[in-house]
């Protein structure tokens, strides 16, 4: 969840504690957001950052902080691509919420597979060369390096949402006619070197954990079965879990309630949203199934039971929290009391008071 709280890509002990609190809260994960790989990939002015080697500090008391509470650090690493240079949602200069940002007000030149804009009035992306391929490529290389002596047991490269590798993958936005586009194995390339180059770098012994947006919800756009496709690809590579989303390629995506057609031997997807809890689960159960890899489903998925039945039905291995877990930090520690698994938390002594009443449940330091 984007904090948009950094100056020149640090943390600080705004992330210390917001990160902290979700660990004293009892995830078993703990993820940082979307943290860019370079300066010229940060979504926002204030994004958070480990572009360079300065920038360790601060993350490796955060994911040892995480780690005393039990839960396991992970970092997201992500470059915008076009969707960068936008102002940020606690700008102080009275600009919009996420327009794009003008150079005059500190914005900077974006780039992506194509000179497509994401919206109309936005910012046209840099036309990629190879160089510039091989330098974003580069990038997300020795961030991974970064990552790891920041103490992160996980890492997510962010390949969804409409960000960098998405928009290379996707055919709404990259019409490129070499290598690197022209069809779906060229346009699936920049990802795939990704992965093979973070995997050298990244310990064998930690995760490698890719986000896609399975789908467009855009008719020719990216669908579910190319995911499957490139999560045999990325499963080969030696990427562990899949984080299953969707969407965000387009701003002219339409957000529409309606019930997604599922029929387990044929799947079809309208290109509306259909906005109801678990409705990338089933998007999630079929990856895991046909690309015989793990998943992690997401979106709109705030009920424990719900959660649970999710991953004991084994349609996916992992469900991860965003917005449920900025609205109560403390979810995890309810939903084990929800269902009945009290005996299993671990809570911080310091919280003793609080929980006493809570029959069965272990203190850490008494």
């Amino acid at each position: 969840m984007v904090q948009t709280s950094s100056y020149d890509g640090f943390a600080n002990n705004w992330h210390l504690v917001h990160l902290g609190s979700r660990a004293v809260g009892g995830a078993g994960l703990v993820m940082t957001e979307a943290t860019a790989v370079e300066k010229k990939g940060r979504i926002s002015l204030n994004d958070l950052g480990i572009w360079k080697d300065a920038h360790i500090p601060k993350l490796l008391e955060i994911s040892s902080f995480i780690k005393n509470q039990g839960s396991v650090p992970g970092i997201q690493l992500a470059h915008a691509g076009r969707k960068a240079s936008y102002s940020s949602p606690l700008d102080k200069q009275g600009l919009r919420a996420y327009a794009p940002l003008e150079k005059s007000k500190g914005g900077w030149e974006t780039l992506g597979p194509s000179p497509i804009p994401f919206e109309d009035g936005g910012n046209q992306p840099k036309l990629m060369t190879k160089n510039d391929i091989k330098k974003v490529i580069n990038s997300f290389t020795k961030a991974a390096s970064r990552a790891d002596k920041a103490g992160f047991e996980l890492v997510e490269i962010h390949a969804a949402h409409g960000y960098l590798l998405h928009q290379f993958y996707s055919p709404i936005s990259n019409i490129r006619t070499d290598a690197y586009g022209n069809d779906f194995n060229g346009r699936i390339q920049l990802t795939l070197e990704v992965a093979k180059c973070v995997r050298k770098v990244w310990p064998s012994n930690k995760v490698l954990c890719f986000r896609i947006s399975f789908t467009d919800w855009i008719d020719g756009g990216w669908v579910l079965e190319d995911s499957i496709e490139l999560c045999k690809k990325l499963k080969k590579i030696g990427v562990d879990i899949i984080d299953v989303s969707s969407g965000g390629t387009s701003s002219k995506t339409v957000a529409i309630a309606k019930e997604l057609i599922e029929d387990r031997d044929n799947v079809e997807i309208k290109s509306v949203i259909p906005l109801e809890p678990g409705y990338q689960v089933h998007a999630a159960e079929l990856i895991k199934q046909k690309a015989k890899i793990k998943t992690a489903s997401v979106g709109l998925i705030t009920d424990p039971q719900h959660a649970q039945n999710i991953v004991s039905s084994k349609k996916s291995d992992f469900v991860f929290l965003g917005r449920e877990l900025l609205r109560d930090p403390y979810w995890p520690i309810k939903a084990a009391q929800t269902l009945n698994q009290a005996k299993n938390l671990s809570i911080p002594g310091q919280y003793y008071l609080g929980w006493r009443d809570l029959l069965g449940v272990k203190y850490r330091g008494i």
